[in-house]
């Protein structure tokens, strides 16, 4: 057997397979072998026909199939491997010559990984955004808590003010003449929200309990019901309750409601921290976007577009573990949504295409520097897998290829390095 690899261009090769004749018929009666039973010749029970009569019955070819699978499965992979090819996508397989007694020759031309190509990669100029948290952030932090415990206190020593929830009824009418939806009785209202038409709460303010008021508005000229849009109304309405927000008092007791701290600085210096620590992720999350993108500037490649089709497989399925997870299924949600599996999957396409360019930038990176992870960092690495899904590593090791955990390291290994060789400014 012979053979040969051709590069046909920077994401594609040919390889071309000489199979001895010998080899070949050898595969024949092996085809012969396993198919024989699923051949029905008259005069013989199924299974017991001489292979000479089945080929004469339904000619030599009868058994090229199944013989060429099984000398393909033998060469192929071996072939790959021996190469050291990355290949993407299924083979072009092209059979010049197939029969007994010849050499079986064929060719498949395959997708590989491109040939990359990059700008400058170390040394890149990037900005860091600040991470200081002030004493006020904190204590928006504090008021929210605040809100959350808040209670509304019933009102009835004093008229309606700004911040109160009011109980009202309320009747509108346009010309002297009501119109739809302006009627209703017990509903709430807080006052300063501006849910209602512009005006109507402000005129309240100074109401008491069970006065009757006409309030005078015009509704907004963009109003939703056009036959209502921009004409002048009045409402009468009845105040029939009042309540206020009390918040609890900023204290340590407050601290140890809501939290497992004894004193209000002690929560204060903890929600300091949170926040930090959210931000700090963040703005390293930025300046690595911002390397990211910088990288991919100078990228320079002939991505096969199976590499991309297959990112968008990996989203939609990662899509439809997170429905299942939650009840559903995609094709359910599809129909939800009106959409056609091509229009879905086009939605992945984008991110897909940007997430194939990156890696195989970093990959790229990890081989221009010998970028690699030890072995003591791989292990390290299965025993987190093996933590994570409560897995022995042994299983986790036959499950991950050692080389596919060592290029995903290498890739995260050549970030790093970018990363560190980063002129970042502090904003």
């Amino acid at each position: 057997m012979s053979t040969t690899v051709e590069k046909i261009s920077s994401n594609k090769v040919k390889l071309s397979f000489d199979i001895d004749a010998a080899k070949f018929d050898e595969a024949m009666g092996k085809a012969y072998i396993k198919v024989r039973g699923q051949v029905a010749i008259p005069g013989f029970r199924k299974g017991h026909a001489p292979r000479k009569m089945i080929e004469n019955m339904y000619g030599e070819g009868v058994f090229y199939d199944e013989a060429f699978e099984l000398i393909f499965d033998e060469v192929y992979g071996p072939a790959i491997d021996e190469n050291k090819l990355e290949v993407v996508d299924r083979p072009q397989v092209d059979i010049q010559q197939i029969g007994a007694g010849k050499n079986l020759q064929f060719t498949c031309e395959v997708f590989v990984k491109p040939d990359v190509t990059l700008g400058e990669y170390k040394g890149v100029e990037v900005k860091r955004e600040h991470t200081l948290v002030t004493e006020d952030e904190v204590n928006a932090e504090i008021e929210k808590e605040r809100n959350k415990q808040a209670a509304e206190v019933a009102v009835d020593d004093r008229p309606v003010a700004e911040g109160d929830t009011v109980n009202l009824d309320y009747s509108g009418s346009v010309d002297g003449v009501k119109f739809a939806g302006g009627t209703a009785e017990n509903q709430t209202l807080k006052i300063g929200s501006h849910t209602f038409i512009p005006g109507f709460e402000e005129q309240m303010v100074g109401m008491n309990i069970g006065e009757e008021k006409d309030l005078n508005v015009t509704f907004p000229t963009e109003y939703h019901a056009k036959e209502l849009a921009g004409k002048e109304a009045v409402f009468h309405v009845k105040v029939n309750g009042i309540t206020e927000t009390q918040l609890p008092a900023l204290d340590d007791d407050f601290a140890k409601d809501i939290s497992e701290f004894d004193t209000l600085e002690e929560l204060k210096a903890d929600i300091k921290g949170k926040l930090e620590h959210e931000r700090t992720h963040a703005a390293e999350d930025a300046v690595e976007n911002q390397l990211l993108d910088q990288l991919l500037e100078g990228f320079k490649a002939e991505v096969p577009d199976a590499m991309y089709n297959h990112r968008v497989d990996e989203s939609v399925r990662d899509f439809d573990y997170r429905l299942q997870s939650q009840g559903l299924n995609l094709q359910t949600y599809m129909q939800y949504t009106g959409m056609d599996m091509d229009a879905f999957r086009a939605g992945f396409r984008e991110q897909a295409e940007k997430q194939v360019k990156i890696r195989l930038a970093l990959e790229k990176i990890a081989s221009l520097e010998n970028i690699a992870p030890s072995d003591e960092e791989l292990e390290a690495e299965y025993a987190k897998y093996a933590e994570q899904y409560k897995m022995d590593v042994e299983k986790i090791k036959s499950l991950i290829p050692s080389a596919e955990l060592s290029k995903d390291l290498a890739v995260g290994k050549a970030m790093e390095m970018i990363k560190e060789t980063a002129v970042i400014t502090e904003e």
